[in-house]
């Protein structure tokens, strides 16, 4: 009898050893006692830069998708995916980012064109040979670095899912679509937040180089946060319904105005009669 019951016991030990524990992926803001900005500052900031640039073009397509998805009771269909009768999947969305970084607009989606020119799907670019896909690439910058990536989450995402296709991702919640592609190699905090926000039409606020800039600039973060936590200092304060307006004007205002880079507001506003920018008043 003493046997069986020091079984028993060893067996109820080891079930509970193996249960999992619920684990939380949402990341604290690293700034809580930093009060900026507030949802008033933000919205003011919203309405001022769109009534100085209006709404970016090159953005509104995926402005549309939201409010098309808004209407439609949060159902994605197939003739929303793109406004100019190109679809864009999640994928595609995925590699386009890929291919932004550290280079310009202009340069990123001149590699997107070529690559897609170059290779009639993403099962072509998994088969060819990696110099291949670097000299359809190489007018981004960082060819072979890009070419290893994508390849990288071609190969990863047909081993763990048989077709290369992400739009499974529309059925996850947004912590598991961050988990979800920070497993590829190479792929990092901003560009999972510009697929959530653009491809995925989730609320959420990529913090590229501008944004990082002017956050910095006008006091809405420490003067010590890097970009990791400016992203999610921002992610906390900034409402909602007001992150995807907010974060293409500020990305577009960051291109465009030179009171608001290099030096910072306050500085550059010392060495400036232009008054013309509206966050110098922040």
């Amino acid at each position: 009898m003493q046997k069986i019951r020091k079984r028993k016991r060893v067996q109820h030990t080891r079930s509970n050893a193996v249960e999992p524990q619920p684990k939380t992926t949402i990341k604290r803001d690293p700034y809580p006692t930093h009060p900026r900005p507030t949802p008033e500052e933000c919205r003011s900031i919203r309405d001022d830069l769109l009534a100085l640039h209006g709404f970016p073009p090159e953005f509104v397509k995926y402005r549309n998708q939201r409010l098309k998805l808004n209407s439609d009771g949060g159902v994605v269909k197939s003739e929303q995916l793109d406004d100019d009768g190109e679809c864009e999947s999640v994928l595609d969305g995925l590699i386009k980012t890929v291919l932004s970084q550290n280079t310009t607009e202009v340069n990123s989606l001149r590699a997107f064109a070529s690559l897609k020119s170059a290779f009639p799907s993403w099962e072509h670019v998994l088969a060819a040979e990696p110099k291949c896909i670097e000299n359809a690439i190489r007018c981004g910058g960082l060819a072979p670095t890009k070419a290893s990536c994508i390849k990288n989450i071609l190969k990863c995402l047909f081993n763990n899912r048989g077709k290369l296709c992400l739009e499974y991702l529309r059925d996850f919640s947004v912590d598991e679509i961050k988990a979800e592609l920070s497993r590829f190699k190479g792929i990092g905090p901003k560009t999972v937040a510009c697929v959530l926000m653009f491809q995925l039409q989730q609320d959420d606020f990529p913090v590229d180089t501008h944004v990082f800039e002017i956050a910095k600039a006008i006091g809405w973060v420490p003067a010590v946060a890097d970009r990791n936590k400016t992203y999610l200092h921002l992610n906390q304060r900034i409402p909602n319904e007001l992150k995807f307006d907010l974060n293409c004007l500020l990305f577009t205002h960051g291109k465009l105005c030179r009171n608001c880079i290099k030096k910072g507001v306050n500085q550059q506003r010392k060495e400036s009669q232009d008054d013309s920018c509206p966050l110098l008043n922040y």
